[in-house]
């Protein structure tokens, strides 16, 4: 099957807009589109990690489709080395540069990326279409239950507030001062808010099966957005009994994001499979292949223009100058964004891809 250009141009677009929302130059300058919800909600900034994530179960039915009458030993190996390597970076970029062993962040984007890949792969290989349906949902029913019935010491029963839900509760015991440095006491990618993660990646191989089909174009984009049509009205249905909320990636989140990700990825293959209108997309697409590099390259630089104190004197001298406060936070990350666009122009035309 020749390679599926729409889900690399899905890809830049996510990588692109993840640079460009965590890159303000002004932090307390940012559209409020450009932010995360404060808790309970949602904004675009939120569909960035679940689209990274449903992509890769995407990947999945690609990758391993191939393969699956390969020995699954060396399946099995393969997919565990992977995933290892994701988990080192991501424990390296928190680490880095003074790796601070009590208390460097141990869960992060690319460590439940490492996650939900190895677990869905495995589901993958050993079950079919009915039973990746069925893990994903027992997986959103599971954790709704978790949430729902089991109290943190001192909170009700299906507290959702920051302090008084259980996923904080076992964050907190479990991980202690290895949580987000900006919460310190849980993480937003902690222990228990993993498995609807997983079901996340999980619905992306179901949008795989669909792509991978045999139909036309057309047929597989009418698929996709009825299933994500569906998705997002159960999510927006769930929404009343466990609220929309990315940090905790409620089972809410994951339908209603999923549903998101089969629409969008409907209309790109619809667009640049279908209509091959490639050209627009072409700088996106060519950042899509490209993902992880430029992921690493975006938090180190960062790293870097904060270790040695250069990124509020260039945003104070060049872009503050230029506009309101907002707008000039804003004209940075877009600058910064369109930095690793020429960094992934850069790695095409020498034909150097980072692949873990």
């Amino acid at each position: 099957m020749p390679r599926l250009q729409s889900l690399d141009v899905f890809r830049g677009l996510t990588i692109a807009l993840m640079i460009l929302v965590n890159t303000p130059g002004d932090g307390r300058n940012v559209y409020a589109p450009l932010r995360h919800a404060e808790w309970h909600g949602w904004t675009l900034t939120d569909c960035v990690f679940p689209s990274f994530v449903w992509i890769v179960g995407v990947a999945i039915t690609f990758s391993l489709g191939r393969k699956r009458d390969q020995p699954r030993p060396a399946l099995y190996l393969d997919i565990l080395r992977r995933s290892a390597i994701l988990f080192a970076l991501g424990l390296l970029i928190y680490a880095f540069p003074t790796f601070p062993l009590d208390s460097f962040r141990v869960l992060g984007v690319l460590q439940r990326i490492a996650i939900c890949y190895a677990v869905a792969a495995i589901v993958f290989l050993n079950t079919g279409i009915r039973g990746q349906i069925a893990a994903a949902f027992a997986l959103l029913g599971g954790y709704w239950a978790i949430m729902a019935w089991i109290p943190a010491p001192g909170f009700a029963a299906g507290d959702l507030s920051v302090e008084g839900n259980i996923a904080h509760y076992v964050d907190n015991i479990v991980l202690g001062a290895h949580n987000y440095a900006e919460t310190k006491t849980w993480d937003p990618e902690g222990l228990v808010s993993t498995l609807p993660s997983i079901a996340t990646c999980l619905l992306g191989v179901l949008a795989g099966h669909v792509l991978r089909g045999t139909d036309g174009v057309a047929i597989r984009a009418q698929r996709l957005v009825i299933i994500g049509v569906s998705l997002i009205a159960a999510g927006m249905l769930l929404d009343s009994v466990l609220p929309i909320n990315k940090k905790l990636w409620t089972s809410s989140f994951t339908l209603l994001m999923a549903g998101l990700d089969f629409a969008v990825m409907s209309a790109l293959l619809l667009i640049v499979d279908g209509w091959r209108v490639i050209t627009p997309f072409r700088p996106v697409m060519i950042m899509g292949m490209n993902a992880i590099a430029l992921y690493l390259a975006s938090e180190f630089i960062e790293v870097f223009l904060h270790l040695f104190h250069w990124k509020q004197p260039i945003y104070q001298a060049v872009f503050a100058p230029l506009a309101s406060p907002v707008n000039a936070s804003l004209l940075y990350a877009i600058s910064y964004t369109l930095l690793h666009l020429g960094l992934a122009f850069w790695l095409y035309r020498r034909n150097l891809f980072l692949k873990a």
